[in-house]
C-alpha cells in the first residue's frame, strides 16, 4: 500500500465543488430559521466545520495527500421547508486535485448539522424517521494550467 507518487507531475490550478442534503422535520427548520437552536446557529457552525475539514482532509482519509488549500468557500442554506443543501468549494495550486477536501466539508458541515438538531428531530418513540443526510458528491471539476 502506498500513496499515489505525484512528484513528477507539475502544480496546475484544481478546483472542486460538492454538494449534499439534509432533510429534516418541518418544525425544526423553522427553529433554525428563528434563530432559537438551543446549541446556536447551525448554518454557521457548520460552515466553519466544513472548513477546518477541508484543511485536515489528510488527516481523516488514508493515503490522502496533504495539499496547501488556497480558498474554502462553504454555504449551508435552507432551500425548503424541511432541506438544508450544502455546497462547498476547494481551491489550490497543487499535484493533484482537491475532491476530496470538497466531499469532506460537505460532509462534516452535514455531520455538524445533524449535531446541532437531532434533539428537534426525534418522534415519539425516540427515532429519527425524517431525518437523512443524503445525495453527497462532486458537481464540479476544474483544472487549468498555470
Amino acid at each position: 500500500m502506498a500513496m499515489v507518487d505525484v512528484s513528477r507531475k507539475p502544480k496546475v490550478y484544481r478546483e472542486a465543488t460538492a454538494t449534499g442534503t439534509i432533510k429534516l422535520k418541518a418544525e425544526t427548520v423553522r427553529l433554525i430559521r428563528s434563530g432559537k437552536i438551543a446549541k446556536g446557529d447551525p448554518l454557521y457552525t457548520a460552515k466553519l466545520a466544513g472548513i477546518l475539514a477541508a484543511k485536515n482532509t489528510s488527516s481523516l482519509i488514508p493515503l490522502c495527500h496533504p495539499l496547501p488549500l488556497t480558498n474554502v468557500e462553504v454555504n449551508a442554506e435552507i432551500v425548503d421547508d424541511s432541506t438544508v443543501k450544502v455546497t462547498s468549494t476547494v481551491r489550490t495550486r497543487a499535484q493533484t486535485g482537491v475532491e476530496m477536501e470538497a466531499l469532506v466539508a460537505t460532509a462534516v458541515s452535514l455531520l455538524t448539522i445533524w449535531d446541532m438538531v437531532k434533539q428537534y428531530e426525534k418522534d415519539a418513540k425516540g427515532q429519527y424517521p425524517t431525518t437523512f443526510i443524503e445525495n453527497i458528491r462532486v458537481v464540479k471539476k476544474i483544472k487549468k494550467e498555470l
